[in-house]
């Protein structure tokens, strides 16, 4: 019997807002760029990052494409990220393009600045994913097939939406309370679609690897290579495929080298595959290899973040909706504005990050976001990015020469744009 994996690694990086302040309203308009030893200093963290994870990894994926025809994987890679390599490493975007040139990785579609925008602005949405698009042709040479909503966040409009633009494939999380007695380790079709398939993550095994792999106090540690594929053939039983989906920060940056996780994972891929009838595949002919065991509805939000597994972890407290709520207003008069430093610093404001770093949770859930802020605390990432908000709203008023009526409206919150 076949018995396939299907890894998907996700590649991002945002751009941090800097300590904005109100009285940098109006006099000048960097939000992102900060050229100091501070935390917030893009440059300085996307260098660090690289080589933690995205030098050491790529060359890692490169060894095992060229030791073993028959792995292949999947990645996403955010515009963000394409546009920071492009500034500060091409070499590691050189590194990706290497891959991608194997003909076996795969690179999934979504949102070129990793935004929320499906959420708000359809029109948006699709004119983010087509950028995304063009980016990936021009560096890359390809064109997606499959399609991975951010922070996996999927609902059965999502996927109607992905079907009728054409996409084979679309990913989503796994999730308990959705599949009930189903098993995530099979192919499914979205409820109300014609075409498409649905790939789901299989959680409990993927973060065995990208949140439990370095916990000490795990049950379960350490983790070998052996005990995980052990693991992966009991959780598969007579189902044909393993999804494993994670950050490509995982290696390196999140689970640090000296946990072993390069040696874990490159004897784990190596284990894999001498069994018999034991497959790597790409999303796409993940998505192929079986027929659908059935139809699969998600009428509700299902992210692959934060206990709840829901929006929350970017809308859940009255700070993150207020935010999302005065960049969206904009949207109208930023695009017709033809301004192209604007819309570009409008839509670097969209990513999912900003509005994660401002979360409010406790426990376990806060941990992570803390973890993952370069900000002292959630109101300070409240209060950069409304000062930039507010700042860019300046732009638009300077630019259409609109008065207090406009900056009244957009902000309450209302989509206004000038007749």
């Amino acid at each position: 019997m076949s018995r396939g994996i299907s890894l998907y690694l996700h590649v991002h990086q945002p751009y941090r807002v800097k300590p904005y302040s109100v009285f940098d309203i109006g006099e000048q308009h960097e939000y992102f760029d900060l050229r100091d030893d501070s935390k917030l200093n893009n440059e300085k963290i996307f260098h660090k990052v690289a080589d933690k994870s995205y030098r050491p990894m790529t060359a890692m994926l490169q060894k095992l494409l060229d030791t073993h025809p028959d792995f292949h994987f999947s990645l996403s890679i955010t515009g963000d990220f394409i546009d920071q390599a492009e500034q500060f490493a091409p070499d590691v975007l050189d590194s990706f393009k290497k891959l991608v040139a194997s003909g076996r990785v795969e690179i999934v579609a979504e949102t070129f600045y990793h935004s929320m925008a499906f959420f708000y602005s359809l029109t948006e949405f699709e004119a983010q994913v087509e950028m995304h698009r063009k980016k990936i042709h021009d560096v890359f040479g390809v064109t997606p097939t499959a399609f991975r909503n951010t922070e996996l966040a999927y609902n059965d409009e999502l996927a109607k939406w992905a079907d009728a633009a054409g996409y084979k494939t679309v990913l989503a999380e796994g999730w308990d309370s959705v599949l009930e007695w189903r098993s995530p380790n099979h192919v499914y079709r979205p409820v109300g679609t014609e075409n498409i398939r649905l790939l789901l993550k299989n959680y409990h095994l993927s973060d065995d690897i990208a949140f439990r792999f370095s916990n000490q106090a795990w049950n379960e540690w350490p983790l070998t290579s052996g005990k995980y594929v052990d693991w992966i053939n009991t959780s598969l039983g007579d189902a044909p495929l393993m999804n494993l989906f994670m950050d490509f920060e995982t290696f390196g940056e999140h689970q640090w080298a000296d946990t072993g996780i390069f040696t874990f994972f490159e004897q784990f891929v190596g284990e894999w595959l001498q069994q018999d009838g034991a497959k790597f595949y790409t999303v796409t002919d993940a998505a192929q290899s079986a027929e659908p065991a059935g139809e699969l509805s998600m009428p509700t939000t299902v992210t692959w973040a934060d206990s709840e597994r829901d929006l929350s972890a970017w809308f859940g407290n009255s700070m993150q909706n207020e935010a999302a709520k005065h960049l969206y207003a904009m949207e109208e008069d930023i695009v017709r504005s033809g301004d192209e430093k604007l819309i570009s610093d409008w839509r670097n404001l969209q990513s999912s990050d900003h509005l994660y770093y401002m979360a409010t949770k406790w426990l376990t859930d806060g941990d992570v976001h803390a973890y993952f802020s370069p900000y002292d605390s959630p109101y300070d990432a409240f209060l950069y990015y409304m000062n930039a908000i507010r700042d860019v709203r300046w732009r638009i008023m300077k630019l259409h020469h609109l008065g207090h009526d406009y900056e009244s409206a957009v902000a309450d919150g209302q989509k206004v744009h000038e007749e």
